[in-house]
């Protein structure tokens, strides 16, 4: 299958080009320096590469995003409007559509989940909070950005919700897992599975980041956390994004504290105008619900980073990400025969399964 990987020539004729128009574009950024050297950041699960660079006192983020894998013209629209919302989010310098490269402003070099893991271990949990607050803010911003002339987000519907629950029964459970599912388990996830989207759907709809969680934001000194990776926007369901960012699949908090997060968003939400008065268990169901959703698919796209593009580090994450389902389903009598199906296939074999992946793995 097809791995989000170019040939080692093809990636290095393309740093050349992208910083010959980097170097192009200097005096319209009032730099001086002639040929600055572009250093390589860490990338993501996509085609997208990232670069710094530093022609002078500032430093630019540069961005290799193929136009035949990579829409350019998403972020830079989406860029403006979260921009104009008050949202720090890279400020575009510059962007070639043809070519698929883009200079954007830089945000920092420290994810937000690295200073919330030192905060966590050192027990600052005031710090904590105040920082989840400002994301709570920012996250109001997001979802009310309404449609317009100048932006039009495509639904979060049905379709595309099914085709990320299918990640998991396609990469996790016959990829990861090898399972071979009966005709009666495969009804069981299809009904299931049509339970979670009616509840998703069921929600107000809003603005949507689709990835708002801590290795998309970046801590700052002076409080005002960067937003990255937006260019998957959508409208969908309101409890998307703050399932997100407070069942994150790479940090985990105390349920209470979850609990008590969600129902303080919930009420800024209402506050702000994004959603009318709300009736907390209902509330919380559809955030439980969503979540369930969000981690199915994220341990699909996790086994999918392995199995078919070779990267095995986000194995690590299924364990802690598998954990929030547990939870909801436990919760929910409803939900009783689905619970039950985990604990005779899913968590029995599972660390057992990614050990042994993660042993393989291993250079």
């Amino acid at each position: 299958m097809a791995s989000p990987k170019l040939d080692k020539a093809v990636l290095q004729r393309r740093q050349t080009e992208l910083q010959t128009w980097f170097t192009g574009l200097l005096s319209d950024l009032g730099e001086t320096a002639t040929q600055p050297r572009i250093v390589p950041l860490s990338g993501d699960a996509s085609f997208r590469r990232y670069f710094t660079v530093r022609p002078g006192d500032t430093t630019y983020v540069l961005v290799d995003a193929p136009p035949d894998k990579e829409d350019c013209h998403a972020f830079v629209q989406i860029a403006e409007k979260f921009e104009a919302a008050g949202v720090n989010v890279p400020h575009v310098h510059g962007v070639d559509y043809a070519k698929g490269f883009m200079c954007l402003s830089f945000l920092g070099d420290t994810l937000l989940n690295t200073r919330l893991q030192e905060l966590k271990k050192q027990e600052h949990f005031a710090e904590v909070h105040d920082i989840y607050n400002h994301a709570f803010d920012i996250l109001t911003r997001i979802q009310s950005i309404r449609e317009g002339s100048d932006i039009l987000l495509p639904p979060y519907d049905g379709g595309l919700l099914m085709r990320e629950l299918e990640l998991f029964r396609e990469w996790f459970c016959g990829g990861i897992m090898e399972l071979s599912l009966s005709k009666a388990e495969e009804g069981l996830l299809d009904h299931y599975f049509g339970v979670l989207i009616d509840a998703a759907q069921a929600q107000p709809q809003v603005c949507v980041h689709r990835d708002y969680h801590s290795r998309n934001l970046m801590f700052r000194e002076d409080g005002n956390l960067g937003v990255l990776d937006f260019q998957d926007a959508v409208i969908g369901p309101f409890t998307y994004d703050l399932v997100s960012l407070i069942k994150d699949c790479y940090i985990s908090w105390p349920q209470s504290m979850i609990r008590d997060w969600a129902l303080q968003y919930a009420n800024m939400a209402q506050t702000a105008g994004i959603i009318d008065d709300f009736e907390e268990a209902q509330f919380l169901r559809s955030f439980d619900l969503m979540g369930v959703q969000r981690h199915l698919k994220a341990t699909g796209i996790f086994s999918r980073l392995y199995l078919r593009d070779g990267k095995p580090g986000y194995l690590a994450d299924i364990p802690r990400t598998l954990a929030y389902v547990k939870e909801v389903l436990g919760d929910y009598p409803d939900m009783y025969d689905l619970a039950r199906w985990f604990e005779q296939h899913i968590y029995p074999l599972l660390w057992t399964r990614l050990k042994n992946i993660m042993n393989r793995a291993q250079p």
